[in-house]
């Protein structure tokens, strides 16, 4: 067959040592020699190249006479596509090509006038449309097969064509192969493969082999054969067979299809023909261990002598996927490396959460941004207030919201789900949605939000008010109406078995963001090697908290606001104590007040009134101090380290719970090495000055307690000058973690709260690759980290460095934190296995990459 380069073959017969690749013939026909290698019952089989079959498609055809030729004169044929990666697709395989009046008698007096009338009707059929281009529509009327059928088809042919059905095998062979060739040239092909992640240029094979019928006399048919359960990866003889049938029609033959191994529920292939089960088991071990992939094989069975098609690799479910790659390491068909690369870090949120089943109707009433995965329904409430009423009544409820602030985070403590109308991949709710590992939807701008009268309204125009059953899909970022079926999460064995090997793997630290005993709890259970960011803020919106802060809030001296922070110490320092608890042995960092204080005032009428009659002042004392603390821009206000320079008693006082807790922590079990960061910080003179006064608490608390302890102080480094002048400040810092949340956001001047708004828009028409609060802008933000990271440990060689945004869970943004020197990142509790996964699989790639050049 003509020559195509030095060793490339338009046409090859594929053969033990043919000269077949994926890259130039498709991994079907590359597959397909791998179990011709493994001596396999394969029929004889011809593959075309990616360059023969585009050069059909451009009006050149290979030479049939001599694909022809690889087969007997009598052999009908099949053709199926093979491109190199089998998720971008193909035409259809177009089936017993070669048959014709003449093929027909002999088939009756082989096989049967039914079994000769069913391959000829099918083969007129998809030739018909799929070659011809004719109507489907045409064919409606004909009889369901046989004979009569036949001769109907036929005729109905004839009338659509002004000609008869070609007879000719080369002649029916170049226009299938032509019409395969052209369709995947198609414009709607092209976009369709383009949408599953194929380049533009991807290129198609296709492979010519011969049919074996599955029709006649004896055992005969056809059925698809695999080792495993699909969804859970469990060992499990799994497939169908169908009698008197081709290619995959026992996949959609329902009732009639029969079971592989003995089944209660119906006759099986193992029952009606034992040894040709014991074959295709025997044969599909043998693909297991040598393909090293579980494998599904699609046979046929001919006369009761067992014919292997084709083999492919087994769909498969993100916690089929995890289990059938431990399974194979397991069985020492490959190594555990191997089976850690094998699996999607990203696919880990499918098992750590539970999901809208695959198979389940979807209501869509609205869509958002996918903030944090997995999948829950409830009764809708509007306030928090409503959604804890709802919990303390066993109530599921998801929490509606316009956008979540700081006092919503008991309301969402009490929701299975929440759902906002604003916000992006690193607002308020998105951000506590994940350390809480609840479902949560952000930006919903589909949808109208009218809290006022407690309902929604969706794009089609259905109203859903409080009380109404919905369900949030936080993985694909749909709002869906009612309860559709789930599918719980699964941490089984395996899981943890695959965590271990990628913890041998990975270089890198991971840490959990936790800002309460339940995150830490969560995070611990997940193998977190410590707490890299809690956020103390969150503590304070405790009912039984909140008036105190507000009431220090309206102190007028700093005694006067001494003496109520002194109210909250024993609660800060019960907080830091059951998280020292938990986190024993692993190293705990606490970020320092963070928020403005006007977060904690009401700024509602009816609010404020509320807190007069609680503090005992005028209201109009209470709108005059809420008036006075109102900031244009808070989130660049005061706030951070500002706070603690200007109000610096709330820092004396958390600094005094952290040591406090430190010693009654290491009376109860390992040592205890706190780490105390600043917030915001710009200048050194303000790492000064509050450091100043941290040592000064340091050493009262040492004195009245008669005790040592020892505790590292660090910044986080949130501001742009921050990271210029890293130098300056490492040289009083014994770490400096990044707060890329922040970080992102002055980089660009962009709120992260309201990019959602526009940001798919931006990234759609390429303005950013990607949402940089999302996936780490290495090219801009990413150059102030390296500059940080230099003059970071230029100035102090022993500084640690790390990651607590929100990027730090992130597979792509922790590649950068490794190339640049970090020695942790930190990220929400439940994206700790994520980061564990992703950061030993770089680990591992750069291991394979070194490894190679050495050789």
């Amino acid at each position: 067959m003509q020559k195509n380069g030095s060793d490339i073959q338009d046409a090859v017969r594929i053969t033990p040592t043919a000269p077949v690749h994926v890259a130039t013939h498709g991994g079907r026909a590359k597959c397909l020699q791998r179990l011709v290698r493994l001596e396999l019952p394969v029929p004889r089989t011809v593959a075309l190249s990616f360059d023969a079959v585009l050069g059909i498609a451009n009006g050149v055809m290979p030479d049939l006479d001599a694909i022809l030729a690889e087969f007997p004169d009598d052999a009908l044929l099949c053709v199926r596509p093979s491109s190199e990666d089998p998720d971008w697709g193909g035409p259809g395989a177009i089936l017993n090509i070669g048959v014709n009046d003449a093929c027909y008698v002999d088939l009756c007096d082989q096989l049967g006038r039914e079994a000769a009338a069913a391959i000829y009707l099918r083969f007129v059929q998809s030739y018909a449309v799929h070659v011809a281009r004719l109507d489907p529509d045409v064919f409606e009327d004909v009889e369901d097969g046989g004979p009569d059928a036949l001769v109907e088809i036929l005729h109905a042919y004839e009338a659509e064509t002004d000609e008869s059905f070609p007879q000719n095998r080369s002649e029916q062979l170049g226009a299938v192969l032509r019409s395969m060739a052209r369709a995947w040239e198609g414009t709607s092909a092209r976009l369709l493969r383009q949408a599953r992640g194929a380049p533009a240029d991807a290129g198609l094979g296709l492979v010519v082999q011969q049919m074996m019928p599955g029709l006649g006399q004896g055992v005969c048919g056809s059925g698809v054969l695999q080792l495993v359960n699909s969804n859970t990866g469990e060992p499990q003889i799994t497939g169908r067979y169908l009698s008197q049938s081709q290619g995959r029609d026992a996949l959609g033959a329902g009732a009639s299809a029969m079971f592989l191994a003995k089944d209660p529920r119906g006759t099986s292939l193992e029952e009606t023909a034992p040894e040709a089960f014991e074959e295709l088991k025997t044969h599909a071990a043998l693909m297991r261990r040598r393909l090293r992939e579980e494998m599904q094989a699609e046979f046929v069975i001919q006369d009761g002598r067992v014919h292997i098609l084709d083999g492919v690799r087994v769909q498969r479910s993100a916690r089929g996927g995890l289990r059938m790659a431990v399974g194979l390491a397991e069985d020492n068909i490959i190594p555990p490396q191997e089976a850690v690369m094998r699996i999607d870090a990203h696919s880990l949120n499918e098992l750590l959460h539970r999901q809208v089943a695959p198979d389940a109707r979807r209501d869509v009433i609205g869509d958002g941004i996918a903030a944090s995965p997995g999948a829950a329904t409830g009764r809708l409430v509007f306030t928090s207030a409503e959604a804890q009423a709802s919990a303390s009544r066993g109530e599921d409820c998801v929490l509606v919201r316009r956008e979540t602030s700081p006092e919503d985070v008991r309301g969402m403590h009490a929701s299975v789900a929440v759902l906002t109308e604003k916000g992006g991949m690193t607002s308020h709710a998105a951000v506590i949605g994940r350390g809480l590992g609840l479902p949560c939807i952000v930006g919903a701008n589909s949808i109208r939000f009218d809290p006022r009268r407690k309902r929604l309204r969706a794009a089609d125009g259905r109203v859903f008010r409080a009380g109404d059953l919905i369900t949030i899909d936080g993985s694909t970022g749909q709002v869906l109406a009612g309860e559709p079926a789930m599918i719980e999460a699964a941490q089984d064995g395996a899981f943890q078995t695959l965590m271990g090997w990628a913890d041998e793997a990975r270089d890198i630290s991971i840490r959990t963001n936790a800002d309460t005993p339940r995150d830490a709890t969560t995070a611990r259970n997940f193998d977190a090697q410590g707490i890299g960011l809690c956020r103390t803020e969150h503590m304070f919106f405790d009912p039984g908290r909140l008036t105190v802060m507000q009431e220090m809030i309206f102190a007028e001296t700093p005694s006067g606001r001494a003496a109520v922070l002194a109210r909250l110490l024993p609660m800060q320092r019960d907080d830091f104590r059951e998280l020292f608890r938990i986190m024993e042995g692993t190293p705990v960092c606490i970020r320092l007040f963070d928020l403005p204080l006007h977060e904690f005032l009401p700024t509602s009428q009816s609010g404020q009134r509320e807190l007069s009659e609680a503090l005992g002042l005028p209201v109009s004392e209470v709108t005059r101090r809420v008036e006075e603390l109102g900031e244009y821009n808070p989130m660049l206000g005061l706030r951070g380290v500002r706070l603690g320079v200007t109000v610096p008693e709330i820092y004396d006082m958390q600094a005094r719970a952290i040591f406090e807790a430190t010693l009654e922590a290491s009376e109860e079990g390992a040592p205890v090495v706190p780490e105390i960061m600043i917030p915001l910080v710009s200048a050194k003179r303000e790492v000064e000055m509050v450091k100043a006064r941290i040592d000064s608490v340091a050493a009262a608390v040492r004195l009245e307690r008669g005790r040592e302890f020892d505790y590292r102080l660090g910044v986080m480094v949130e501001t742009p000058r921050a990271a210029l002048r890293a130098d300056e400040i490492a040289t009083h810092a014994a770490f400096l973690s990044f707060g890329t949340n922040d970080l992102t956001q002055m980089t660009y001047g962009l709120s992260r709260d309201d990019a959602g708004r526009f940001m798919s828009e931006y990234v759609r028409q390429g303005v950013f690759p990607e949402d940089p609060f999302h996936v780490l802008d290495v090219d801009g933000v990413g150059e102030l980290l390296k500059l940080g990271v230099q003059r970071g440990r230029e100035a102090n060689p022993d500084v640690t460095l790390s990651i607590c945004g929100e990027h730090g869970g992130n597979p792509e943004s922790i590649a950068f934190c490794r190339r640049a020197g970090f020695d942790y990142v930190s990220c929400s509790p439940f994206r700790v296995p994520v980061a564990r996964l992703a950061a030993a699989q770089l680990a591992i790639a750069d291991n394979l990459k070194d490894s190679r050049q050495n050789n």
